[in-house]
């Protein structure tokens, strides 16, 4: 058994967590560059908190400027095990309507600009990502939602674009009709893939604020509404989020699915030609392996 810290990283409208013990900002340094913002850590209900603005107090960075890996590579300094993503999202399909939560399980990265590794030259490895998120933190997030009278969607694809812009109608139509997809969001790529590499579970809950612009009856988004909706959602987060510690509880067994054991069979790369540089900015992602 290990100790339980679970880390939100919450997107916009989602810059706190209500009744920590103990809060204080602190920075932690990080191989990777600076983190988006100063951590808050504390406890509720007796279990390790951390809290991440993804975007920065003030929303300060684009979903392409969001520095993933300093992100992730400080919640493993602290200890983190388990990851609650906290994200709006706009929706494909009409019974995931604005308001509603969907607990994220299957993605398709569109996104082009960002690093989407810890690894590379000098230190090679490869995860599986096939199940991008962690089942038991997915059904705590669910139990939570329920528990708090959110409408809640378990599973669901999210497709993660590049941005700023929201879609045209033809992407937006081929994102649905074609490919499948569930809900259109710009931050849990490659936030879902780093956390697999740094073996922390993952749970992503993608909050609704509108229809994207396939929906013939609500046209194309319109940010005021979008910005109303996500006021209410933040609102119903921070109740979901408040549940957690309670149904995790403090003390934590090895995950059942393996998420704390990603690179048991990843890491290619032969001891001996390892590069001492590449071993050193990755000791806390992957010091249990190397």
């Amino acid at each position: 058994m290990t100790r339980t810290m679970i880390a939100v990283i919450g997107g916009s409208g989602i810059y706190e967590i209500d009744g920590l013990h103990d809060a204080a900002w602190q920075s932690v340094e990080s191989p990777f560059g600076a983190p988006s913002d100063q951590i808050l850590t504390g406890t509720l209900g007796g279990v390790d908190m951390a809290f991440l603005p993804r975007h920065g107090r003030g929303h300060v960075h684009t979903p392409s400027s969001v520095p993933y890996r300093a992100n992730i590579d400080v919640l493993k300094r602290l200890g983190v095990t388990d990851i609650i993503s906290v994200s709006a999202v706009g929706s494909f399909r009409d019974e995931m309507a604005p308001g509603d939560f969907v607990v994220v399980d299957q993605f398709i990265d569109r996104t082009s600009a960002r690093e989407k590794s810890f690894f590379g030259p000098g230190l090679v490895a490869h995860v599986s990502v096939a199940h991008p998120t962690c089942p038991r933190l997915s059904q705590a997030c669910e139990t939570a939602a329920r528990d708090q009278g959110i409408a809640v969607h378990r599973g669901g694809t999210y497709l993660a674009m590049e941005g700023p812009q929201f879609s045209t109608l033809a992407e937006s139509k081929m994102y649905r009709e074609s490919w499948g997809a569930d809900v259109i969001g710009m931050t849990n790529m490659p936030e879902a893939k780093l956390a697999r590499e740094a073996e922390i579970c993952y749970a992503s809950v993608a909050m609704v604020t509108d229809y994207d612009s396939w929906h013939p009856d609500h046209g194309e988004v319109d940010v005021s509404r979008i910005i109303a909706t996500l006021m209410g959602n933040a609102e119903k987060a921070r109740g979901l989020i408040a549940r957690l510690p309670a149904l995790l509880g403090a003390d934590r067994a090895p995950c059942p699915h393996g998420c704390d054991r990603a690179l048991d069979h990843a890491i290619l790369t032969a001891p001996e030609k390892r590069d001492p540089a590449m071993v050193e900015k990755l000791s806390a992602v992957a010091g249990r392996i190397i």
